[in-house]
């Protein structure tokens, strides 16, 4: 019986996957190298880079540190500027808070996701959150959803992952704990047969776990 949801954060609880990749591309514009869509979702796919592109096109690791504390900044004033909001997200934690443990488990630096929730309420529904500094390695790897199903203490046939993206899923599976995929434009393209379960939107969540205790 499931007991424990963890929650990936971009894509799942806001809309902040689209302002990343833009913040991506205008960095990398400064430099002359363009960032397609496909390419860079071929890349967040198996868990690579942008920079990836710019060492291709002849950069140097100084080029590309400086170009990513610009995008950082960028990103920043995206998050902090754009509509990010999910609608009904809120709704679902607080019905669903009833009966079950929350995590959210995500590859967000610490300093980005306290941003983006300072103003928003979804984290007081959680027990933990975790960012990319708080585990070895990150998605795809186990390392994120193995850690935390240890802040749990929980046994994997008791988590759900909720995720939007193949990297988050190929965690979730490499961690062994089920998966929950919710539809998403922005990683549509993106290979989900490994998936446990699919729904479309946040709010069909509550219905796939009454299913589930039948």
């Amino acid at each position: 019986m499931k007991k424990y949801l963890l929650f990936d954060n971009d894509g799942v609880l806001v809309e902040t996957e689209q302002w990343y990749y833009e913040a991506n591309k205008k960095s990398l514009n400064e430099i002359d190298v363009e960032l397609p869509f496909d390419v860079y979702m071929e890349i967040m796919a198996r868990g690579g880079t942008a920079w990836e592109v710019a060492k291709k096109h002849g950069h140097t690791q100084k080029t590309v540190d400086e170009q990513r504390r610009r995008r950082d900044i960028y990103y920043r004033e995206f998050i902090s500027s754009e509509h990010i909001e999910i609608d009904g997200v809120v709704d679902v934690l607080e019905e669903l808070s009833k009966e079950y443990s929350f995590g959210i488990v995500t590859t967000s630096r610490r300093v980005d996701f306290d941003l983006i929730h300072s103003q928003r309420e979804i984290v007081k529904y959680m027990d933990f959150t975790l960012c990319v500094e708080e585990y070895p390695r990150a998605k795809p790897h186990a390392d994120p959803y193995l850690a935390g199903m240890k802040k749990f203490n929980a046994l994997k046939d008791e988590c759900l992952v909720i995720e939007d993206s193949q990297r988050g899923l190929s965690s979730a599976v490499n961690a062994g704990i089920d998966c929950a995929v919710v539809e998403n434009t922005f990683t549509a393209s993106h290979d989900f047969s490994s998936a446990t379960y699919k729904i479309k939107t946040l709010r069909e969540l509550p219905t796939l776990l009454k299913s589930l205790k039948r």
